[in-house]
């Protein structure tokens, strides 16, 4: 009698399985998950828009930056994560710090790649150097120097500002003067100033920065790559730029460099940099530059990033830093060209003063400029941009660096902006 009743109860278990696994299970599924949420602690629901796929479109990024990634670069941001305290980790972070000095034209042990975008790099060059009322000069002819200004005051340091129109450049003797009257322990100088297109001349303000015991810090953010750029030659004593411009690289590493005089000041600080995960400290030890036989735990890196940040400098190794300002310069002048043809104005007069990566025009006299880069957005999938900062309301900026230098993208962005001339309303002013 006992075992008829375990066996019909086995059986009725079996038949209660099957139906759970049946059409019956299949249509009651959405009412029990509904019934399990209904009982849930959660009082949030999952968003809508995360059941979704993510989509992204394909764009020409033809603005300042970031630019396309090239397939070879994506390719390797896409490899396996390894953990970032690995030996093999180690070996690619050395393989990006020898990339960085060939890029740079360095010797600089003091070498490394922020974990962050080039405002990174920027924050850290000021947190380590400066220290509370310190005074530092800063030049602003755009966007960049008022950055690098407000970092500074921010921290605590005594700010003087070498202020000109956006596109202006400082003569040496005009730098020269500006350090006497205010010693500062720092100047900086941005060579690509984006924001207006401007390729700042760099020979001799290294020598004068030394003879005023001035550390000399520069801003290569847009222009690495694209003009050329002599850290050691030039007398430069911090260095650093940014991965998606010319490098071609994703948004999100910034390498960096410090020479024997930046790092004697640095390191003999009274006070401790305001910024623990830019305290170069202990950055120094995470990249091997220390001289210590371990590497200590001090954050963890963008592995993936970093991986793509190591493909790109093996690219502009493999082209040549020669080669690569060669195609920049080649492309830059077909396209101003083109630019005057269409009857567009450069906004830098001086062609050996113009930036070759990101190059601005005049805003079209009696043009809206929102309405062409979004008339050249809808219809052309293109990116270009207006002015940033200062320059807001005085240029259109198109930006053709690294992946992107090509006289056939040079082509593209022409028609787009001949169809934007053509079709966007036109005042009568």
């Amino acid at each position: 009698m006992q075992r008829a009743l375990f066996g019909r109860s086995a059986s009725l278990a079996q038949q209660a399985a099957a139906a759970l696994d049946g059409p019956l299970a299949a249509r009651s599924a959405p009412v029990m998950q509904r019934l399990e949420r209904s009982m849930s602690s959660v009082t949030i629901p999952p968003p809508e828009c995360m059941l979704r796929p993510l989509e992204v479109p394909l764009r020409y990024l033809f603005g300042p930056g970031p630019s396309n990634v090239p397939p070879r670069v994506l390719a390797a941001g896409s490899r396996p994560i390894i953990g970032h305290l690995h030996p093999e980790m180690y070996e690619i972070m050395n393989d990006i710090k020898k990339g960085i000095q060939y890029a740079f034209q360095t010797d600089n042990n003091m070498t490394i790649a922020m974990s962050g975008s080039g405002h990174a790099a920027m924050e850290c060059a000021v947190f380590n150097i400066v220290e509370p009322g310190e005074s530092v000069l800063i030049s602003i002819n755009g966007i960049w120097g008022e950055r690098v200004a407000e970092i500074a005051e921010r921290m605590g340091a005594n700010v003087h500002r070498l202020v000109k129109a956006p596109g202006g450049y400082y003569t040496n003797k005009e730098i020269e003067q500006a350090i006497e009257k205010h010693k500062p322990v720092l100047f900086f100088l941005a060579h690509g100033e984006s924001s207006a297109g401007l390729c700042h001349p760099m020979d001799g303000i290294g020598d004068i920065c030394r003879k005023h015991n001035c550390l000399f810090l520069v801003d290569t953010v847009a222009s690495l790559g694209a003009a050329p750029i002599f850290m050691d030659k030039q007398k430069i004593d911090i260095l650093y730029t940014g991965s998606q411009k010319a490098l071609n690289a994703p948004p999100g590493t910034a390498p960096i460099s410090f020479n024997d005089r930046a790092c004697n000041k640095m390191f003999n600080r009274k006070t401790k940099p305001v910024s623990y995960l830019f305290d170069m400290t202990h950055l120094s030890n995470y990249w091997g530059c220390d001289g210590q036989a371990m590497r200590a735990y001090h954050h963890t890196g963008p592995v993936s990033g970093f991986f793509a940040l190591r493909e790109s400098l093996a690219i502009l190794a493999e082209r040549g830093l020669e080669e690569s300002w060669r195609k920049h310069k080649e492309v830059a002048a077909y396209l101003y060209k083109g630019l005057e043809d269409l009857g567009l104005k450069l906004f830098i007069a001086d062609k050996d003063l113009r930036l070759p990566s990101v190059t601005t025009i005049s805003i079209p006299e009696g043009y809206e400029w929102r309405e062409m880069l979004t008339y050249i957005m809808k219809n052309h999938q293109m990116e270009m941009t207006g002015g940033l900062g200062p320059s807001i309301g005085k240029v259109m900026r198109i930006g053709l660096m690294g992946y992107n230098c090509e006289k056939t993208n040079a082509d593209k962005a022409l028609h787009a902006l001949a169809d934007a001339l053509k079709n966007c309303k036109k005042s009568k002013a």
